[in-house]
């Protein structure tokens, strides 16, 4: 039976499956490879072929536990196969948190550490960065461990490792105490937006905003900690979330893929219909939103600098074609970090991302973006769909050329590449 993901975009026939319980059965899985690909799977949540293959299909639905909390420390390790869900879920139960996270929560933990997944933060960047450790089953069988201290240059490009070092066996999180959200909400004139960044993004721990295509409006959301109560939407979030955000939303794409030309007035409905509002609730329950809808997406990290220019430039683009697009347009922002192929290594980055309904052709819409957010230096999310390889990726992470170095020290073989590793790698 075949695989597919979760947009439903991207198929695979592996021959064969196997559903790992324990380490031991992860070694024994790379050692009988005999030749044959072996890849890890986690949600499927990732719009490119980064999980396909036709070798070996690792899927980590029963490598999904707790291994260790220390509430003390704050220190977490489950493993790979846990969904960001479920971590959420017990980690409020020992009174923990993560300091950041993106808004899916169907992902697997390896699967959104390896792919560079973020959320938005001044100061707090991916999830990749709070990890503090991590166990690996190499090509020759081998279980390693890494951190800051121990093989550190590992540590450093595994934690982003596009599954391309190994197979993440355990992963050790620095959570912290569990903490309270304030979230406000609401419209505003784009221009407003982009000419106030700056202030923005220096005046809330988490700021993000969603421009709607055709329209001048942006939903801004902004994000801070708070000491309490709580004070949950209730039956106001179920309206906003469900019924509007998923359910009606999903109505008005089918109909503006059947009349495009409606979409400026319905993008202009929606931008009115999801209005301001403000509530506070645990931490995991603000970053995170239902996700309902299947799409495709595109999505670039800019230099920080450069983004009221490139939204500018994307307007500019969409007003002078004849594209109509439904899906807002998504951005948010995070610190530089040091991990060799993470989106914002080295620099304070800008997220920009664009979607289409899933049965919506997007090859015009994200060619025109990507020519856009390439010229600005922007890198790709590496779970997201793009078109650049090796040569035109090189010159954009100065550690480029060392993690394919240690790929070739760990994985000569490519026991476990695929098609997606070896565009933007190189064989």
């Amino acid at each position: 039976m075949g695989w597919q993901n979760w947009a439903g975009n991207q198929t695979a026939s592996p021959v064969a499956v196997e559903h790992p319980s324990y380490r031991e059965d992860l070694v024994r899985i790379v050692k009988e490879a005999d030749g044959r690909r072996v890849k890890a799977v986690g949600a499927g949540h990732s719009f490119t072929s980064i999980a396909v293959t036709d070798g070996v299909q690792v899927q980590l639905d029963r490598y999904a536990r707790l291994v260790s909390v220390d509430t003390g420390t704050g220190l977490v390790t489950v493993e790979a196969g846990m969904p960001l869900h479920r971590l959420n879920t017990l980690l409020l139960q020992h009174g923990l948190g993560l300091t950041n996270m993106g808004d899916v929560d169907a992902q697997t933990v390896s699967g959104a550490i390896s792919t560079g997944t973020h959320g938005t933060g001044r100061s707090s960047a991916a999830l990749a960065t709070q990890v503090v450790a991590l166990e690996l089953v190499l090509a020759d069988g081998s279980v390693v461990t890494c951190s800051a201290d121990e093989r550190p240059d590992l540590f450093a490009a595994a934690r982003v490792g596009l599954g391309a070092l190994g197979l993440l066996s355990t992963v050790t999180l620095q959570t912290e105490p569990a903490f309270l959200l304030e979230a406000r909400e609401g419209p505003l004139p784009l221009a407003d937006v982009l000419d106030g960044l700056d202030q923005f993004v220096a005046a809330n721990e988490h700021f993000e905003f969603y421009w709607f295509p055709h329209t001048t409006t942006a939903l801004v959301k902004r994000n801070n900690r708070v000491d309490g109560p709580a004070r949950p939407l209730g039956i106001r979030g179920w309206i906003d979330d469900e019924l509007l955000s998923n359910g009606l939303f999903e109505l008005t794409c089918r109909l503006c893929r059947v009349r495009p030309a409606l979409t400026p007035r319905v993008n202009g409905f929606a931008a009115r219909a999801l209005g301001a509002r403000t509530y506070v609730d645990a931490a995991p329950r603000v970053f995170t939103s239902p996700r309902r809808i299947r799409f495709k997406e595109m999505e670039y990290a800019i230099p920080r600098a450069e983004l009221p220019a490139v939204v500018r430039e994307l307007q500019a683009f969409l007003n002078s074609s004849d594209l109509r697009i439904s899906f807002p347009v998504e951005v948010r922002v995070a610190p530089a970090d040091d991990l060799w192929l993470s989106s914002a290594s080295g620099r304070d980055s800008a997220y920009v991302a664009v979607h289409v309904f899933r049965d919506t052709d997007h090859e015009r819409y994200f060619e025109g973006a990507e020519r856009i957010f390439a010229a600005a230096g922007g890198r790709p999310h590496w779970g997201k769909l793009h078109t650049q390889t090796a040569a035109s990726l090189r010159d954009r992470y100065e550690r480029f050329d060392d993690f394919v170095a240690l790929r070739d020290e760990l994985d000569a073989e490519r026991t476990f590449t695929n098609p997606y590793l070896d565009r933007v790698l190189g064989p």
